[in-house]
């Protein structure tokens, strides 16, 4: 009896196992914003070949089938879910949600250029519009400066950002917020804090784009982006991914059974 039958159902519990961190990971980070779900890829694993398709019989013939066996799984990759999150109405002036394809820069405290869809922004001591939900205050790119006199802040979809001040009828203009895409978005790499950086499988950004112009997004003032999970279709897998688990277990276990008949077969 061959030990095979354990180690290739061991391959489908350790794959079912890294897929059910994946949705756990999404099923927490249901109530995040702009959060993009994951999803895992699945692979299967070299072949024993037994006869090789096309291979001469007994008689000479060429054979249509061959005969193989394979020998697991594995997760190929984690793949993001770049799909539209609905939308939130806050109420927030600097509440922004990106409707459609692109993602906000920002330079964090080292210099370091990051990426993120979450657009609840806010202010620093300098007035400058920074990342809320970063812990480090990750500045907007390109810089926008908000005065300390503002009453009110005005950001259409285009990104024009604009304030007015107690006692003047017109609004004063306070700088633009554009928008960078990627050829590959799936090649971003995640780094906490909703924040993405590129890497060679994303490509170099596309950075200072207007908004609603050449296929990107535009801005929603007063709007957030909340996260694509569904929980529905994650519990829905998630069953799935357990009864996949339990059914490697069973294998694991008839293959043991079956061992334990053959070894008996001596007494």
């Amino acid at each position: 009896m061959s030990f095979q039958s354990l180690y290739t159902a061991a391959t489908g519990m350790q794959a079912m196992e890294t897929k059910l961190d994946v949705i756990a990971n999404n099923l927490a980070n249901n109530n995040t914003t702009a959060f993009k779900r994951d999803r895992a890829n699945f692979e299967d694993l070299l072949y024993r070949q037994y006869r090789l398709p096309g291979s001469q019989d007994t008689d000479g013939n060429i054979t249509a089938t061959g005969v193989d066996v394979g020998l697991g799984v594995r997760v190929s990759s984690t793949q993001a879910d770049f799909n539209q999150g609905a939308m939130q109405n806050t109420g927030n002036q600097l509440d922004i949600a990106i409707e459609g394809n692109g993602f906000f820069e920002v330079t964090g405290p080292n210099g370091q250029t990051l990426y993120t869809r979450a657009g609840n922004l806010n202010v620093n001591a300098n007035g400058q519009l920074v990342l809320g939900s970063a812990t480090l205050g990750y500045l907007l790119n390109p810089p926008v400066t908000i005065p300390q006199e503002a009453t009110s802040v005005v950001i259409d979809p285009t990104g024009e950002v604009r304030y007015s001040e107690a006692g003047v009828e017109q609004y004063a203009q306070a700088g633009t917020i554009t928008l960078a895409t990627f050829v590959n978005p799936d090649g971003l790499l995640k780094m906490g804090d909703n924040l993405f950086a590129p890497t060679p499988a994303s490509g170099n950004a596309n950075s200072n784009q207007t908004p609603g112009q050449q296929g990107v997004g535009t801005l929603q003032q007063g709007f957030l982006e909340a996260s694509n999970v569904e929980p529905t279709t994650e519990l829905i897998d998630l069953i799935n991914t357990q009864r996949s688990f339990e059914l490697n277990s069973q294998m694991i276990r008839a293959g043991d059974e079956i061992m334990q008949l053959i070894s008996n077969l001596r007494r």
